[in-house]
């Protein structure tokens, strides 16, 4: 039954990906770029997306914070509340890699599924970026 939830929450997902305009990277690009505000060329659809998206994070992490486990008895995991150098350069090569293809991992996959050149690319490039990491990360702990 888990399985199936997992499979229903995974397609809700991707269709509101699709319908929101998050899978085609000229949208994102347009709203990720400021300076079209002032021609009137920014992407103004993307806003409650995002706005939703935040609004979902703060509300279930209030709900998360407030219980000890989850629906299905593990624990939830728990919340950095510091920077550091690691999270930093993660969210700095995510925005670079966001902002220049106009793909994030959630997009990427949904798109790939479609055989969508770019983000095959984008997924293929994704992947050796995640290995290289883990080989890295491995590497600096030992």
């Amino acid at each position: 039954m888990q399985a199936f939830f997992a499979l229903l929450s995974g397609l809700i997902f991707g269709i509101g990906l699709i319908l929101s305009g998050m899978t085609r990277p000229g949208e994102v690009i347009g709203f990720l770029d400021l300076s079209l505000i002032s021609s009137g060329g920014w992407r103004w659809g993307l806003i409650g997306v995002m706005g939703s998206a935040f609004l979902t994070h703060a509300l279930l992490r209030l709900l998360i914070l407030k219980r000890p486990t989850s629906l299905f008895g593990s624990p939830f995991p728990t919340f950095k509340t510091t920077l550091d150098r690691r999270l930093l350069i993660g969210a700095a090569l995510f925005g670079l890699g966001w902002g220049t293809a106009g793909f994030c991992p959630g997009p990427a996959l949904v798109s790939a599924a479609s055989g969508a050149s770019n983000a095959l690319i984008f997924v293929a490039a994704m992947l050796v970026g995640m290995t290289a990491e883990r080989l890295w990360s491995a590497r600096v702990s030992t």
